[in-house]
């Protein structure tokens, strides 16, 4: 019997992946850079369906974010599990400051970070528990007396002391990259497999160049030999036109039954612009000659894989997600919102008997490096509709400018504000872009003849249209049936990763601010719906 597995595992921002199994149980965790909480964790019991069940860094003392660009904050977490405890280890950027948290449950609590010191140097540690317990980092950094051009660097292994969280004893260089002048070899990760240990790792870049690479060796210690054939994994020879690009960052598993697996991030653009970022899919390992040979027979992720169980109702990840339906009268978010940089537990509270979310209208902007009003998903479809019910509470009439509604955002500099508000005292929905740091009105609506002073009309409703790359917006008040255009084909592509950089994905949610000002109001809102429009 089989059951039929969708790619991507994880749609929309999920990069990085990393994978483990205990028993029966699989889990995953992947980068979450300046969002918080950080590292979302997921589970499955059969790599096909898979639930978010928490975040590894919930705490302010766990993950200290203040200040941090939007791609800067949580890079490439490795979990694994070894006699009963789950360990997740990861890189806060900048300054390459590598911890380690440890939980009995992947659901946490986790503990408080371990700081691994000034010699844990470089970006995406892994670690590696050997045959007798030994545990192992082994992590990136610049090569050793200073690479000489930009990404020359190594990966190295060194004995992690797990009664004192410290590096000990001699370390060891593994390898400097397969290619000739190998650019970034990165997310090394070691497996003992047979006789043999595993080096895999990624290389040349996060763009369009990233591959995977292996190397083995008998000795843990090395030396590595590569296999002729690298790259085992890669879509860099296909063409920009090819539909999945930039795949690399990997991580095996196995499910104890000699069948054998590998999670990795991927890239879905669209006319050569990814504004979901990087994505997690799974593919299919075999082994020929004590060697891994990835999607057998054709070399490249498919979308589709047949797996081994009985077919069943659940309801996978990428399906679920990409439905979410708030009419806050629980008492607690979805596990999968998350604001910026900081918790927002002063400025955000659920009236469960009220159905009503309330954001504090905080100074602080999506504008800016700081922790605004936002609660968003990650974007999980390239075609979708986000519809929210607004009102202002609290704000005297000489409020010169606040506003709340929804946002769609790639980073502090590329976003789209589709908000009702102040305006000089009068209420307004405002449609706003900002492209490249520069702030623009697409369309100013006046509602002061439809609303009591210092106030948005009862009722506000604002919907949001994502279409692949354009967006449109709409809007409607209280007693009205039909949807009013506020803005359309609002070209998109200046928020892909290919226009502005990055390595996040785009968000959606909900926003309240004061735009600098202080103010003692709030924003109210009785929905939050998000659902595949095409």
């Amino acid at each position: 019997m089989s059951k039929k597995c969708s790619n991507p595992i994880l749609p929309g921002f999920y990069p990085d992946p990393s994978i483990c199994r205990a028993g029966k149980d699989y889990y995953l965790v992947t980068s979450s850079f300046t969002y918080f909480p950080g590292v979302p964790v997921f589970h499955s019991r059969d790599l096909a369906n898979w639930e978010q069940i928490g975040h590894v860094l919930n705490r302010e003392s766990q993950l200290p974010l203040v200040g941090l660009p939007h791609s800067e904050g949580i890079y490439a977490p490795t979990i694994r599990y070894h006699n009963g405890v789950f360990y997740m280890i990861t890189t806060n950027m900048p300054g390459c400051h590598n911890f380690l948290v440890t939980a009995k449950h992947p659901e946490g609590p986790w503990s408080d970070p371990f700081d691994l010191g000034p010699e844990a140097k470089g970006i995406d540690p892994s670690l590696f528990f050997d045959d007798d317990g030994t545990c192992y980092y082994v992590g990136q950094r610049e090569r050793t007396g200073g690479g000489t051009y930009n990404g020359d660097c190594e990966i190295w292994l060194r004995r992690l002391n797990l009664e004192t969280m410290q590096l000990e004893g001699g370390e060891s260089i593994l390898a400097y990259g397969y290619s000739r002048h190998a650019i970034w070899p990165e997310g090394p990760h070691l497996y003992k497999i047979g006789e043999y240990y595993y080096l895999m790792h990624a290389e040349g870049g996060t763009a369009e160049d990233h591959c995977e690479m292996i190397a083995r060796s008998k000795q843990l210690r090395g030396p590595y030999e590569y296999k002729i054939s690298n790259p085992i994994l890669t879509h860099r020879h296909l063409g920009s036109s090819y539909p999945i690009s930039c795949v690399g960052h990997a991580d095996l598993v196995d499910d104890g039954e000699g069948n054998w697996y590998l999670v990795t991030l991927a890239c879905r653009p669209s006319e050569g612009h990814t504004l979901m970022g990087r994505e997690t899919f799974l593919a299919k390992v075999v082994w020929e000659n004590d060697w891994p040979v990835v999607s057998p027979g054709t070399g490249v992720l498919q979308d589709e894989l047949e797996l081994p169980g009985d077919e069943d109702e659940q309801v996978s990840f990428a399906e679920a997600c990409g439905s979410l339906s708030l009419d806050f009268k629980e008492e607690t978010l979805p596990v999968e919102m998350t604001s910026l940089r900081e918790p927002l537990e002063e400025a955000c509270r659920i009236l469960p008997e009220r159905g009503v979310l309330q954001l504090e209208l905080k100074r602080e902007t999506i504008r800016d490096e700081a922790s605004p009003s936002y609660l968003c998903v990650h974007q999980h479809r390239k075609h979708f509709m986000a519809e929210t019910e607004v009102q202002l509470q609290g704000c005297a009439e000489k409020e010169a400018d606040v506003c709340a509604g929804l946002v769609y955002m790639q980073n502090n500099s590329e976003y789209l504000q589709l908000t009702g508000g102040m305006v000089q005292g009068k209420p307004v929905v405002r449609v706003r872009e900002c492209v490249k740091g520069r702030e623009k009105d697409l369309a100013v609506i006046n509602l002061e003849h439809t609303a009591a002073p210092g106030t948005l009309p009862e009722g506000t409703e604002l919907r949001l249209h994502i279409d692949d790359l354009k967006a449109s917006c709409f809007w409607r008040t209280a007693g009205t049936k039909d949807w009013q255009k506020a803005a359309e084909e609002i070209d998109l592509r200046h928020m892909s990763t290919e226009s502005c950089w990055g390595f996040t994905g785009c968000t959606v949610g909900l926003y309240a601010s004061a735009n600098g000002t202080h103010t003692e109001g709030c924003a109210e809102f009785k929905k939050l719906q998000i659902a595949e429009d095409r």
